[in-house]
């Protein structure tokens, strides 16, 4: 009992824990801009997929309406884009997680995680700005005339 005793490492002290605390701030920060885009692309999906549900239950006898079916590829494509863009979003806040977990982790066990945590969080934002650049081209054909008309 006492070897195990002797591997486990000291608890760090409440000074190393602040430090820990204050380098974790700024992905904590990310992930909560991170959880609050997510919520706003889940809301613009819910958008898309309503339209298309609306689109569909068009009857092709129904002459004034029917010319809004047209419109059914393009909400596929917003979709796909607006998923991509979920999931790339999704995998930003899963690494930025990892980041904050690793850096208590490292710390717990007095290793060093530098280059580690630099790799999660340089991922963390590519995923992070795919995702934006996704939502860019969802927003350049989310516009239609279609849209436009009453």
């Amino acid at each position: 009992m006492e070897n195990v005793v002797q591997l486990i490492p000291v608890t760090p002290s409440i000074d190393q824990l602040a430090r820990i605390i204050g380098n974790v701030a700024a992905p904590a920060f990310l992930l909560g801009a991170v959880a609050s885009f997510i919520s706003v692309l889940v809301s613009r999906i819910n958008r898309v997929v309503d339209r298309a549900q609306f689109l569909h239950g068009i009857t092709d006898g129904d002459a004034v309406k029917a010319y809004l079916k047209t419109d059914i590829p393009r909400l596929r494509h917003r979709a796909s884009l607006l998923n991509r863009s979920l999931f790339c979003s999704i995998l930003s806040a899963i690494l930025t997680a990892l980041i904050i977990i690793v850096a208590f982790i490292s710390a717990l066990f007095n290793v060093a995680h530098e280059y580690g945590v630099a790799m999660l969080f340089m991922a963390a934002l590519l995923m992070f700005c795919a995702s934006l650049i996704d939502l860019a081209r969802e927003t350049r054909i989310a516009l239609h005339d279609n849209d436009l008309r009453m």
